[in-house]
């Protein structure tokens, strides 16, 4: 498989690193299994001929436009963190170049996967409109805001649609490198990640700090003060619309458009928060833990936990016995 990873200044240390060293255990692994057939061809390519990370680690490139279209084209990210310098970065000549490349790249058949802030570069191309995707959580309201196109579902880690594939934030570099050796082989893809250390882990909703999206919107933020005083009862949207003074189809506009979900969707989302952190910190039984955040009981919490976290009861448990080690 004939992978080049496009790279643009700034880029992102440990997304970059993630992904060439996720490649290369992969070849060692494969070449020491007899398996060379599935080695991979990987190449960093852009449009100059050394970029620097964003930690100013310089790395060497080789040029994009003189190269033969890959299999795939791997899109890390650029390390910004908030809209208005990534805005400033999509804008600047280089990103520019690299969506009319990835365009053009498309059009010759070729499968595109991009990663956190990189999901941004890629849907500058035009080639995630229509598609489904994912990108980093935290992001993700500016997301929707500059690609109304791209049907965004940022709880997920990984998102393949057509011939996109998108992940997360961060470290889901590694999860979607591990991906794309599974298509080649899923013994070789098992074994590098056991080499690796790295879990499953199908969503990140479990990561995202859901009053940080919330906070980008003053609206949202009263809505979501008063869901998380009335977690232990019942959703009502006539309450919900009168304690924050807004009209009923205002409020479930606005979050569907900060958080791309509905508000029964939300506060569902912060029971789920709430019922992990109590799992995490205190010694109460399952049945009480739900009952503290609305569900009828344990049976119900547990296939919510496991439906949208991807993690049982016992798992999340055990991430408080690791942390009492530690203390």
């Amino acid at each position: 498989m004939k992978i080049d990873v496009l790279v643009l200044n700034g880029v992102f240390a440990t997304g970059l690193a993630a992904v060439l060293d996720a490649f290369a255990m992969a070849n060692d692994l494969g070449a020491a299994q007899g398996l060379s057939s599935l080695a991979f061809d990987v190449t960093v390519v852009g449009f100059r001929c050394e970029v620097r990370s964003n930690q100013g680690f310089k790395v060497p490139v080789s040029p994009a436009r003189a190269r033969t279209p890959p299999d795939w084209v791997v899109v890390p990210a650029i390390g910004e963190r908030a809209p208005e310098p990534l805005a400033a970065a999509l804008a600047a000549p280089e990103a520019r170049a690299a969506a009319r490349l990835l365009r053009q790249w498309g059009d010759r058949g070729v499968h595109l996967a991009a990663a956190c802030i990189g999901t941004f570069v890629a849907a500058e191309s035009g080639l995630l409109n229509g598609e489904v995707a994912t990108t980093t959580w935290w992001l993700a309201p500016y997301f929707r805001q500059r690609y109304p196109l791209v049907r965004l579902e940022d709880g997920r880690m990984l998102v393949r649609s057509g011939r996109v594939l998108t992940a997360g934030a961060a470290l889901s570099h590694t999860d979607m490198a591990l991906w794309l050796i599974r298509q080649a082989s899923p013994l070789l893809a098992e074994t590098t990640a056991r080499y690796l250390i790295v879990d499953s882990r199908p969503t990140q909703s479990a990561y995202a700090m859901r009053d940080h999206l919330a906070h980008t919107d003053p609206l949202v933020q009263q809505f979501e003060r008063w869901a998380r005083d009335r977690l232990a009862g019942g959703f009502s949207l006539d309450e919900a619309a009168h304690a924050v003074g807004a009209a009923k189809r205002t409020l479930a506009r606005r979050i569907d458009k900060v958080l791309g979900k509905s508000m029964l969707s939300y506060f569902q989302d912060l029971r789920v928060e709430r019922a992990v952190h109590l799992l995490r910190t205190s010694r109460d039984d399952v049945e009480k833990i739900a009952a503290a955040v609305g569900y009828a009981d344990g049976v119900t919490l547990r296939n919510l936990l496991r439906r949208k976290l991807g993690r049982g009861v016992r798992e999340i448990r055990s991430d408080r016995a690791a942390g009492d080690l530690t203390n």
